[in-house]
């Protein structure tokens, strides 16, 4: 009788644990803890995440005793400074916040010391059975300090119905694009079947070039001052990689948003951040004012070599002001409530990010999407989630001010570029012509 009494404590204790509860609890729900919430999933009334708070104060908020009030609704360019604002104290600031959507970065500029730690209301059996990736990019120090509830990559979006007339007419493939050397070979016979128009606009370009270094040497190397190491022959080799199609025509830097040129019918296709695809329309209208369904299609990046693949991991995750134990243990139950499996993918199909518990990833194979072309963004990124490796870059000052130089630099130059290559000038000179301006950024 005693060893049975036992083992069944010891199952009770092990179960509580996986559940990451306590002996006791903060919470009454005679006495509702109210927690006031900062975040940046739309800036609109009837937001994702507002409906999702509307849900759980209803329903598990209820029955807890805690109520999530939204008191600001921005973007991730704007919170930084607000929650810097909030957390001077200074006379005139907004109140801190209970939550807040932050990146790592900002909640290092923050201070670790004002945030919870997610790890002591959360078990390791608990974050197993998140994406790794996702988890370790909240953590600083020993203290998991941003939480993830959803995160973005970049991925291939295609205009379905020009592609499916272009491939008829030429024999490429969708299967081609799943390769940096297939993917140029069917930019340049786009260049030439639509009469000089590039085949894709790029968001971020110079990511591509980072992580072809990756996948082929292995090694990306940054300067002291937060630029990158143009004495690497490997990132000489991969930024005139890209430049070559560049000069010709063939891809472009896009002019803000590569979504604009493909539902403009200035490219063919556009590489951009997941969360691009809510911006893009059920029909393309081309220059001449002709239009057709976009009957989009989306696919996963291309890939350098047969070798280890990166994919960028971007986005916000969930902090939490350190107060009273109350609004820790209410504030862990609501991210518990957020990120199970289903609801976390019900949010993300909305905002286009990705989801970021394993049980999420594995229902998307059977989930009703609203239409293909979310169903094809949701299997790339499946795709992606198990043959590549996310990754974050780091951090500089100043980095995407110079980023912006160049890309505008690029931008300005591509016309007399191609021109020059249609005039018979080498194109490898005109390549390095590039890679010089690269350089002069540093």
């Amino acid at each position: 009788m005693k060893r049975s009494l036992s083992i069944l404590l010891s199952v009770l204790l092990i179960l509580c644990s996986l559940a990451g509860c306590r002996e006791t609890t903060a919470l009454d729900p005679d006495d509702p803890v109210t927690l006031t919430l900062w975040h940046v999933y739309g800036e609109q009334a009837d937001s994702p995440m507002n409906r999702l708070v509307d849900e759980f104060n209803t329903t598990l908020g209820r029955e807890k005793g805690i109520l999530i009030s939204v008191t600001n609704v921005t973007s991730t360019s704007r919170i930084g400074a607000m929650l810097q604002e909030a957390a001077s104290g200074a006379p005139d600031a907004p109140e801190m916040p209970d939550l807040f959507s932050a990146h790592t970065n900002t909640a290092a500029d923050l201070g670790t010391e004002m945030l919870l730690d997610w790890g002591e209301y959360f078990s390791e059996e608990e974050l197993a059975g998140f994406v790794p990736e996702f988890v370790e990019d909240g953590r600083m120090g020993d203290k998991l300090a941003v939480f993830p509830l959803s995160k973005s990559t970049y991925a291939l979006f295609l205009n379905g119905s020009q592609f499916a007339r272009f491939s008829a007419d030429t024999g490429v493939t969708e299967a081609m694009l799943s390769t940096w050397e297939g993917f140029f070979d069917a930019a340049a016979r786009y260049h030439e079947w639509s009469g000089g128009k590039p085949f894709c606009a790029f968001d971020y370009l110079i990511r591509h070039v980072e992580f072809d270094v990756m996948s082929g040497e292995g090694e990306l190397i940054y300067t002291e001052d937060g630029w990158y190491d143009t004495e690497s022959p490997a990132l000489r080799a991969s930024w005139l990689k890209f430049a070559r199609p560049l000069v010709q025509g063939h891809i472009a830097v896009a002019d803000q948003y590569s979504n604009t040129q493909v539902m403009t019918g200035e490219t063919l296709s556009g590489i951009g951040s997941t969360a691009a695809i809510t911006y893009y329309n059920d029909t393309v209208t081309y220059p001449d004012n002709t239009s057709e369904p976009t009957a989009l299609k989306v696919l996963p990046l291309p890939k350098t070599g047969d070798g280890e693949q990166f994919m960028p991991m971007t986005g916000v995750g969930l902090c939490a002001t350190r107060t009273t134990e109350a609004k820790a243990e209410a504030a862990a139950c609501f991210v518990r409530w957020l990120t199970e499996g289903e609801r976390n993918l019900d949010f993300v199909v909305e905002t286009g990010y990705m989801p970021v518990s394993n049980d999420a990833f594995s229902a998307i194979d059977n989930y009703d999407f609203p239409d293909a072309g979310y169903a094809s963004l949701f299997s790339a990124i499946r795709t992606m989630r198990e043959g590549y490796t996310p990754v974050v870059r780091p951090a500089f000052g100043g980095y995407y001010d110079r980023v912006n130089a160049l890309y505008d630099a690029l931008r300005e130059q591509s016309g007399s570029l191609e021109e020059r290559a249609q005039q018979g000038e080498s194109v490898e000179l005109l390549a390095e012509e590039t890679w010089k301006l690269f350089c002069a950024v540093s």
